[in-house]
């Protein structure tokens, strides 16, 4: 975990300019709600506000952000408004906070923008429990989030949009399907039971913060797709929490919410949840809790056992997710590592046919594009495979298949990068044997995504022309392939 932290690769600084962006913009928000005159509550609402407008949007371009966000308030502000309207009649309050959550998660079918607007509206009834926000305060707290998410809007469409000057980053598509055999479906369906259990049993608990419960069941469901997915976030969520709560009693009660030393501790904090985000949920969630902790010293109700109730309920949440993708519409992770393999694979082979056609010389071919695509769902692999590769996987075999099967697919990234750099260069000539090598290539794919069982050919000795070269090495990483994509009845990895 540490080394996921301070070694993990930044390209292009792109998360530190991320986490700095963050920090400015959050820090002005809070800024002007002060300037503005609102109340401590006011300002930690439009805090909120501008750290889900810099952390939630992620459209694949600039104009798509700024739609985007130019939305949240118009979800937000009705849900806000009937948290309020609500907190005097807990039954009411419940049910549409569950409506809330299953609504939020189905949106996640309209990609990156239902995405974001289903976390707003969530984290905005939430912040309403958080604050125990009343009919009276929603002029001030609309006002708050409207300055917030305007200003966090100027400092990143204007004051410092990086974003300008990058190619717009390609979003997979999720899985198809319809009714119940979508994903968004079923795990919309799943998060709705799950934050029900959450709800009931932390209101047994606490009847002040049963809403972490809820919480931590919410962002358990985000960004998985599977319930080994889904387990293994919950365990990273309450390890975090734990770290998070250590540090607490270091940090955080010493400090009694003596303003300044809070407010850096707090900027701190913003820093680290946005720069870890990409490479570890625990250190991310040790950040989070670590800034609820701080801002409850603000507040003046921070305490030891405000602590282990959080934890408490926290451990809480993490059981109610666990029980409804254990019990409830389950989605594999068989089926969906499978899904997200082969269109990997055929991605591979996109890519090389881009590539070829480039060398024949075609004007309109381009594979970088089909390049960038093959990282993303890469990395979609990576976290639907993480269950298998886990440190607590008790199978060792199924772990190694794993692993081996993730080197590979590694491995022909790597060979399809080569082949790119070559095909971009203006001097390469076609060879007549590359489009034989791609047919290979061609062939290769099919056959391991439509499970046949035969074996691939291995190429023989890699030519010294580069094109070539990264073909060969592409044919081969596919000929490996086919062990670990397969038992020996014909099955895929992860049914191994």
């Amino acid at each position: 975990m540490l080394k996921r932290m301070f070694v993990a690769p930044d390209p292009g600084r792109a998360r530190l300019r991320f986490a700095v962006r963050a920090v400015l913009g959050i820090g002005l928000a809070v800024v002007v709600c002060g300037l503005a005159g609102h109340s401590l509550a006011g300002a930690v609402t439009g805090g909120l506000a501008a750290l889900l407008a810099l952390f939630t949007v992620t459209d694949p371009t600039v104009r798509g952000q700024a739609v985007t966000t130019a939305l949240l308030p118009a979800v937000g502000m009705p849900v806000l408004a009937a948290a309020a309207e609500l907190h005097d009649h807990p039954v009411a309050r419940d049910l549409t906070f569950l409506a809330v959550v299953g609504a939020g998660v189905y949106a996640r079918r309209w990609g990156p923008r239902g995405h974001s607007l289903g976390v707003f509206a969530f984290m905005t009834f939430f912040v309403a429990q958080f604050l125990h926000a009343t009919p009276g305060q929603l002029p001030e707290l609309y006002a708050a989030v409207l300055l917030s998410v305007l200003t966090a809007a100027i400092v990143r469409f204007g004051l410092w949009c990086y974003e300008r000057r990058l190619p717009p980053a390609p979003v997979p598509a999720p899985p198809a399907g319809t009714g119940l055999a979508r994903v968004t479906t079923r795990q919309a369906v799943q998060a709705t039971a799950g934050a029900g259990f959450a709800l009931v049993v932390g209101q047994l608990v606490s009847g002040q913060r049963w809403y972490w419960a809820v919480g931590a069941t919410w962002w358990i469901f985000v960004n998985t797709a599977s319930r080994g997915e889904t387990l293994v976030r919950g365990f990273r969520r309450v390890l975090g929490t734990v770290i998070g709560i250590c540090l607490g009693f270091l940090v955080a009660i010493p400090l009694h919410g003596a303003p300044v030393p809070t407010a850096a501790l707090v900027a701190a904090c913003v820093f680290g949840i946005f720069y870890t985000a990409a490479v570890s949920y625990t250190w991310m969630m040790l950040w989070v809790t670590l800034l609820a902790e701080l801002l409850y010293g603000l507040l003046g109700v921070l305490s030891p056992g405000l602590l282990a109730l959080r934890l408490a309920e926290t451990g809480i949440g993490a059981l109610g997710a666990a029980l409804a993708v254990l019990f409830v519409l389950p989605v594999t992770t068989h089926a969906t590592t499978d899904a997200w393999i082969q269109r990997a694979l055929r991605c591979v082979h996109a890519c090389t046919a881009e590539a070829a056609a480039r060398l024949a010389g075609s004007a309109t071919a381009d594979p970088a594009p089909r390049v960038a695509e093959l990282e993303q769902l890469l990395g979609r692999v990576r976290l639907s495979v993480a269950p298998l590769v886990h440190p607590l996987n008790p199978m060792p075999a199924r772990k190694a298949r794993a692993r081996r099967v993730l080197a590979l697919l590694d491995d022909c990234a790597r060979e399809v990068r080569g082949l790119v750099a070559v095909a971009a260069d203006p001097e390469a000539s076609h060879d007549a044997r590359l489009a034989a090598a791609c047919w290979r290539v061609e062939a290769a794919v099919e056959a391991l995504t439509a499970g046949r069982a035969e074996p691939l050919d291995r190429p023989a000795e890699a030519p010294a022309e580069p094109a070539l070269a990264h073909l060969h090495g592409l044919e081969r990483a596919l000929a490996e392939l086919a062990e670990p994509l397969r038992k020996p009845s014909g099955s895929r990895l992860v049914g191994a």
